[in-house]
């Protein structure tokens, strides 16, 4: 339980959807006050900051005067957009002088070069904004039984230290489990992207295993043979599998930035680089099959492996018949 003492800090949150709300429960929980702007969001949307706890501002200009810091933690494809909103309330003339500047972290799963985009962005309107490059691996932040938080790992980059900010810049890089990787924007992105590919991948690996395994007849063969010779490599699929539906929207966009990572920083080509079919899949889950109805907090249908793959198997049934 938060205690009744005046905050240490307050965090904007944008959005408040999974990650959004875990990372508000656990600040709120340690005395910061969390607010978002959900003017234009859906109701559930601002139900649900209201539930735990999140205040409600009513635009961006009140947002970046009432905020110390701002968490951009949105899906990848609206990265920019967000930051541009920012950015022009961030400019206005009803902006408020302050006397320590506001610190925007932007830990969306986008890639170096979409973080130096975003980067000039600030750089070139709101040059008094300090921007942090940043990322998360690992689930939301969650209380266990004990009364102790499960957190993922923050890894930021770039010539500003949240350690260093104020106020409480060094009570919460270290609530958040913020490790400084380096200064150049880009490299903490870059890190979250690299990471990403090697478990959603591999995911994707799974959805077209299990699909086919299904279609043909051979799931249960496919997963003796997996847990007999390659047990690990069962365990990662299903648990895969089974999490990914109410995900897989947001994914999208970030295979898409997993392969430009690739391609301009890897030195790959693009025919080389394997992450924009890995796309389609996940656009063919999310507007293909009825997984793609999945919400984490209502989940219906997918809470199985064999679930997932017969499916999946009625979407490419689907898109084949309509083809013909």
């Amino acid at each position: 339980m938060a205690s009744q003492t005046s905050p240490l800090a307050t965090v904007g949150i944008l959005s408040i959807g999974d990650m959004g709300v875990g990372i508000a429960r656990l600040l709120i929980a340690h005395d910061y006050r969390c607010i978002t702007n959900a003017s234009d969001r859906r109701h559930a949307t601002r139900d649900r900051a209201k539930k735990n706890s999140v205040g409600l501002v009513d635009s961006d200009i009140d947002l970046c005067n009432a905020a110390d810091y701002i968490l951009s933690i949105v899906p990848p494809r609206d990265a920019l957009a967000t930051a541009q909103r920012i950015v022009e309330a961030s400019s206005h003339s009803n902006f408020q002088k302050r006397s320590n500047p506001l610190c925007y972290i932007d830990l969306n799963a986008i890639s170096p070069r979409s973080a130096r985009q975003i980067s000039e962005l600030f750089s070139k309107a709101s040059p008094d904004v300090h921007l942090i490059d940043g990322g998360i691996i690992g689930g939301p932040p969650s209380q266990k039984a004990d009364g102790t938080w499960s957190r993922p790992s923050v890894p930021v980059s770039g010539p500003h230290q949240l350690s260093e900010a104020q106020p409480g810049g060094k009570q919460l890089a270290e609530l958040l489990n913020v490790k400084h990787v380096n200064g150049s924007i880009g490299a903490a992105t870059g890190l979250k992207m690299c990471f990403a590919s090697l478990s959603k991948g591999f995911t994707a690996l799974a959805i077209e295993s299990f699909t086919t395994a299904h279609n043909l007849g051979v799931t249960d063969q496919l997963r003796a043979h997996l847990e007999g010779f390659n047990p690990m490599a069962a365990k990662m699929a299903e648990w895969g599998l089974v999490s990914m539906p109410p995900k897989a929207y947001r994914w999208i966009h970030e295979m898409d930035e997993i392969a430009e990572t690739f391609e301009t920083d890897g030195g790959f080509e693009r025919d080389e680089s394997i992450f924009r079919p890995i796309a389609r899949v996940y656009d063919l889950v999310a507007n293909g099959t009825e997984l793609g109805k999945e919400v984490t907090e209502d989940r219906k249908r997918g809470k199985t492996a064999d679930d997932v793959a017969q499916l999946m198997g009625a979407g490419t049934k689907r898109r084949k018949e309509k083809a013909e």
